[in-house]
């Protein structure tokens, strides 16, 4: 089998049909990020989406929330923030949707802080990192040596500068089985490059894995 794919800051027709054969379609709702999209929009390019669509959110409120879930209706939302225990049972409760929650990692006691959030979870993403004030799609990476040889009760992705180049090195090491990219898939931030895309999903589905599971 090959790793599942996540595509993530998709905003056109032309780089969402170019993520076909993807596992998962990521739209961010952010303002701050280049990737940021309306909830309009999002609704309109999920027709072309062959996969399960990801609401990506960073401490969103209930109004925003609210908004969101009014016109675009995801299949998961993404936790990309400093959510806590409480925030994330609150959102399941009234939302009703499964989550996956992303954790910024950059050293060994971060990994660890993930058993805290991973029982309330139905997936996991461990990102690098990020400068204050950013979450994700800096194409900064981690050491992805932090996850070998760890197990996880949840399914999770391994995102983080992850390109075409490094793809196969990335998935060695960590032992992951799920990728998530974003801005290696640009032309300029925020701008996805449906050549690119196709080319990843060539690379990706030509790669072998023996599970899904870890």
């Amino acid at each position: 089998m090959s790793p599942l794919v996540k595509i993530c800051g998709l905003k056109t027709v032309e780089a969402v049909q170019a993520a076909k054969g993807a596992d998962y379609f990521g739209f961010v709702f952010f303002p701050p990020s280049p990737r940021n999209i309306t909830s309009e929009n999002a609704e309109k390019l999920k027709a072309y989406a062959s996969g399960r669509t990801v609401a990506v959110t960073v401490d969103a409120g209930d109004d925003f929330l609210s908004e969101i879930f009014s016109k675009f209706r995801p299949d998961y939302i993404q936790l990309h923030g400093y959510e806590t225990p409480e925030r994330i049972k609150e959102i399941r409760q009234k939302f009703g949707i499964p989550i996956i929650k992303a954790f910024n990692i950059s050293t060994p006691a971060d990994i660890e802080a993930v058993s805290l959030l991973e029982g309330i979870s139905d997936m996991l993403l461990f990102d690098a990192k990020s400068p204050k004030g950013l979450h994700g799609g800096t194409g900064l990476t981690f050491d992805w040596r932090m996850l070998t040889e760890k197990t996880f009760t949840k399914p999770w992705f391994l995102s983080g500068g992850i390109n075409i180049a490094n793809l196969e090195e990335a998935l060695r090491i960590s032992s992951a089985t799920m990728v998530d990219i974003s801005s290696s898939l640009e032309s300029a931030p925020g701008v996805k490059d449906p050549v690119q895309i196709t080319e990843f999903m060539k690379k990706v589905k030509a790669i072998k894995i023996y599970s899904h599971s870890k």
